[in-house]
């Protein structure tokens, strides 16, 4: 027993340190390392087996919408980003340059994708001539590069994993109907793959993509209570068309330029995920991404015909889950700790007595409860049991979402609310950026999003009193 309470006692409680716990977790589930390399970190293959089970199935869905994948290269010419001026503005503090080939000083330095709008947009540029080559739905799963002062594993680092979508439309209506909809997208695959639940909502203009007309987003709650821009999708109008000489040919032969979109998640949605879900013992994985969904573990190995019917459970489920059987020396109390803090969402447990009664124990990571089921039928088992957990996994969320938000009307309740309580703080705003920017030094709490679905909470804006444009949710976020 000594071995499996050293496991959880490794992990920080989250109550006494947040920061800390979500390190513990990261280091003991071996979701990534630290490198040689200045806030980049390896990602480990469980982490990585994550990250794969996110872009499968991000990957489907935007297919069904028509997005097909491409690669860019990784350098841009320094004239080619300069070409966008708020665009390259937006980025300039955060770009890492290469300034020299082998050995000889290049003649024009190239940077390291920060994104790649410009590199689309030097494509498109080339390829775009008609309306019959409109639209352009294109996607392309890389990495890229932003040298950011402060990193943490995940959310914040100077190399990290994305998907950037890159559109191309005849009309204003076609990119902005294409905005929405992979912002839905999103907001879709968030709820019902990783069962977070979200805000959808658009930026105000301090806070959106730069060289973007608009900017939308969804926000998901942590269980700290602070806030994560989770993916956006951002409406370029026909800025960077202009810009780059985008134009095609309509339908009665007259020059037109295209209009635009952009949309992103990186691996960031990981850390949300763990902040989302983890608890004290761990790791918890929604059913759905899991890489291991199950995982046996026999119990008495060492008797006869225990791990044999363990190995044939092990391949009769396969057939339709991830499941993993550990027939390793280590103890049973060891495994049981091990794989509650790596998440994995149901653990089979089978011994002699088991066997005996033609049973096995299917154990929640969700709530540790312990079901006795028939050999016969487990696979319905434990097909039911992953449903109900993934459904109780958005079901928790949600509610510490809803325990975390709070309204405000006045700036001293705001002020309080944001100081206390954190969390989601709605409250009106009259649309002015000075008002964004002095609730930003008074409290550190940022604009997250206006919300699609509006409230009229007040006539006035909380933070100066003037009449009030539009509800906003406001918090702390990472």
């Amino acid at each position: 027993m000594a071995q499996e309470k050293k496991l959880v006692e490794e992990i920080t409680p989250m109550g006494e340190d947040f920061a800390q716990w979500y390190t513990d977790i990261i280091k003991k589930a071996q979701l990534c390392d630290y490198s040689g390399v200045r806030g980049c970190m390896v990602i480990q293959p469980y982490g990585y087996a994550i990250w794969e089970n996110i872009q499968k199935a991000l990957d489907a869905r935007f297919k069904e919408t028509g997005v097909e994948n491409v690669y860019m290269p990784m350098f841009i010419p320094e004239s080619l980003l300069q070409k966008e001026k708020d665009h390259v503005e937006g980025f300039a503090p955060e770009v890492a340059w290469v300034t020299q080939g082998g050995n000889e000083k290049l003649p024009e330095r190239l940077c390291v994708r920060p994104t790649s709008e410009t590199l689309f947009c030097e494509h498109y540029a080339n390829t775009i001539r008609s309306y019959r080559d409109l639209p352009k739905l294109y996607n392309q799963w890389c990495s890229v590069v932003r040298w950011e002062k402060t990193t943490r594993p995940f959310l914040r680092s100077a190399e990290f994993l994305w998907q950037e979508g890159h559109t191309a439309h005849a009309t204003e209506e076609e990119a902005q109907s294409r905005t929405i909809q992979m912002l839905n997208v999103y907001a879709d695959f968030c709820e019902q793959e990783l069962a977070i639940p979200v805000i959808k909502g658009q930026k105000t203009d301090k806070e959106k993509f730069a060289g973007a007309r608009e900017t939308y987003t969804i926000e998901s709650m942590m269980h700290d209570g602070k806030a994560l821009q989770s993916g956006t999708s951002h409406n370029f109008g026909d800025g960077f068309a202009k810009a780059f000489g985008i134009q095609y040919l309509n339908d009665n032969n007259e020059l037109e330029y295209v209009h635009q979109t952009s949309w992103g998640v990186s691996t960031r949605i990981i850390g949300a995920i763990i902040m989302v879900h983890g608890d004290d013992a761990g790791l918890k994985l929604p059913p759905r991404i899991a890489p291991v969904q199950a995982v046996i573990v026999p119990v008495a190995q060492h008797k006869e015909g225990v791990l044999d019917r363990a190995r044939s459970l092990k391949d009769q489920l396969a057939r339709k889950f991830r499941v993993k059987l550990d027939d390793s020396e280590k103890s049973p109390g060891w495994k049981f700790s091990e794989y509650e803090m790596r998440g994995v969402p149901v653990r089979i447990e089978i011994g002699p007595k088991d066997i005996e009664k033609n049973q096995a124990v299917l154990v929640s990571r969700m709530d540790r409860s312990k079901t006795f089921v028939s050999l016969d039928n487990i696979e319905e088992e434990v097909d039911k049991l992953l449903t109900a957990i993934q459904e109780q996994m958005l079901a928790a969320a949600l509610k510490n979402r809803e325990e975390k938000t709070s309204s405000a009307v006045t700036y001293d309740e705001f002020k309080e609310q944001i100081a206390q309580k954190g969390g989601f703080v709605k409250a009106m705003w009259c649309g002015d950026e000075a008002c964004e920017l002095k609730i930003k030094e008074d409290t550190t709490a940022t604009s997250r999003c206006i919300p699609f679905e509006q409230e009229n909470l007040s006539d006035t804006c909380v933070c100066c009193g003037k009449p009030a444009a539009k509800m906003v949710y406001w918090g702390k976020a990472y």
